[in-house]
């Protein structure tokens, strides 16, 4: 009897091993379609050495101008090949794609199904006689609340990829006109350093007259003052714009992703660009649909609007159904259901459906607020543009009649005709017309390529540039 007893407690812990087995495989074969991992080293952020080493994709460029445009750095980058670089090799750029990447990745995550719970668990008898067997209880459950949730989390999800993809294509274009303003600014900044330049030249004619002049007590100080500072003064607008121009060039550099010390030739005009009344007016009437960053805030919202939805829907009670079978030790079977549900007494959720609604007020006012300050921003810049328009053209003819009065100046003063002093005057008079010219043109630059940033491109079809929440590779 004894014997017997034990043959049956071991033929219980057989089967008890062969369950536990077959658990184990299948937990293995769910294991060995998991991801896998790969360490990815840190680089040095040296940046490219020449841009020449550089290609640039011109299918995924995000304007028309640029996908047509021939990328050739060869002899040289124009405003549109560095545009089209910035786009391509922008570091910041990196980042917003990466964000995209994990947006789609939250995307993906979201149209999960969440796994069901296995339980499983064996009891053995401290005493093998008696008819005694191994018990053991099978449990299998899922999580209904989270199933009844899971269209919120998607539709949410699916939007903030919406709105990280805009807010990419916004930060492109964006790039591209700071690659624009940079060109211009290195290009205006080195006719200056180059006016400069030629100024300080000429003024070297007058220092060694006016140091003899000195010596031989023909001139006291106060008399030499004007003559020994303007050399003084050109050499410190000199080094001003230098320091200027620096920085830019540096700005640049950042830009388009290039080491420090990397050669970079800029050839052709800069960034020109004047938006009709009839285009101002187009575009304030379509600026809601057209603009990356307004469409973009419209996504965040609509994403905001699913989360208060889905914490509605969490306010009713937690549910969680399960199935189980089991066995005593006196070897009877039984098979049941659970359920568990959470008592709605105190939270019901209440809490996160106050965050969630008064985020989505948040985001309606900062819509809002967006649309107003983009709608007289571009009223003002057109104002400026305007203003600046009619400076220009005064600064243009008044430096123009200045350079005029300073090459006849010239001979003048070589021949004895005309003092110094005088000569001077007219020569630094010219220059502040040119230089004041140049500022002017590099504002009203400025103001244009701000003014067309606004515009939204309206040569650009939103459409073109559709939300991927495809899933990533694991």
């Amino acid at each position: 009897m004894r014997d017997a007893g034990r043959q049956r407690c071991f033929s219980s812990t057989s089967r008890g091993l062969r369950t536990v087995c077959a658990v184990a495989v299948a937990v293995a074969l769910l294991v060995s379609g998991c991801a896998s991992y790969a360490p990815l080293p840190l680089d040095q952020g040296e940046g490219a050495a020449d841009v020449r080493q550089l290609t640039v994709p011109s299918s995924e460029m995000p304007l028309p101008s640029l996908a047509t445009h021939r990328f050739d750095p060869a002899d040289g980058l124009d405003v549109t090949e560095t545009a089209m670089l910035a786009v391509a090799n922008s570091p910041a750029l990196k980042l917003k794609r990466d964000e995209l990447g994990v947006a789609r990745a939250q995307a993906f995550a979201a149209g999960l199904l969440p796994d069901p719970q296995l339980s499983l668990g064996e009891d053995f008898p401290q005493h093998s006689g008696g008819g005694l067997t191994t018990a053991f209880n099978l449990g299998l459950s899922e999580d209904i609340g989270a199933l009844l949730t899971r269209s919120s989390r998607q539709a949410a999800a699916r939007s903030q990829a919406g709105q990280v993809n805009l807010e990419l294509l916004w930060a492109e274009w964006q790039t591209v006109a700071q690659a624009r303003l940079l060109f211009g600014q290195v290009l205006n900044l080195r006719a200056q350093q180059a006016r400069l330049a030629s100024e300080q030249a000429a003024l070297e004619q007058v220092t060694p007259y006016v140091q003899a002049a000195l010596d031989a007590g023909n001139l006291t100080y106060d008399s030499a003052s004007a003559g020994l500072n303007a050399a003084a003064d050109v050499r410190k607008q000199q080094a001003d714009n230098a320091v200027a121009l620096h920085q830019a060039d540096s700005d640049l550099h950042v830009l388009l992703g290039l080491a420090p010390t990397a050669p970079l030739e800029l050839v052709g005009a800069p960034y020109q660009v004047a938006p009709t009344a009839a285009q101002l007016q187009q575009a304030l009437a379509d600026l809601p649909r057209r603009r990356p960053d307004l469409l973009a805030l419209q996504a965040g919202y609509q994403a905001q609007e699913a989360k208060l939805r889905g914490a509605v829907r969490a306010q009713f009670p937690a549910l969680t159904i399960g199935f189980n079978s089991a066995r005593d030790t006196s070897a009877i079977y039984t098979h049941g259901f659970s359920v568990g549900i959470t008592l709605p007494l105190f939270d019901r959720n209440r809490g996160n459906i106050a965050i969630e609604r008064a985020t989505r007020q948040q985001l309606k006012d900062d819509y809002a607020s967006r649309v107003l300050t983009t709608r007289s921003d571009m009223q003002r810049l057109a104002a400026d543009l305007a203003t600046l328009d009619r400076q220009r053209d005064t600064l243009t003819a008044h430096a123009r009649q200045l350079a005029e009065a300073r090459r006849a100046a010239e001979p003048a003063w070589q021949q004895g005709l005309l003092d110094w002093p005088t000569w001077l005057a007219i020569r630094s008079r010219s220059l502040a017309a040119d230089l004041d010219l140049l500022a002017v043109q590099q504002q009203q630059a400025t103001q244009s390529i701000a003014l067309e940033a606004l515009l939204g491109n309206t040569d650009v079809d939103i459409a073109t540039h559709p939300v991927s929440t495809q899933a990533p590779t694991p």
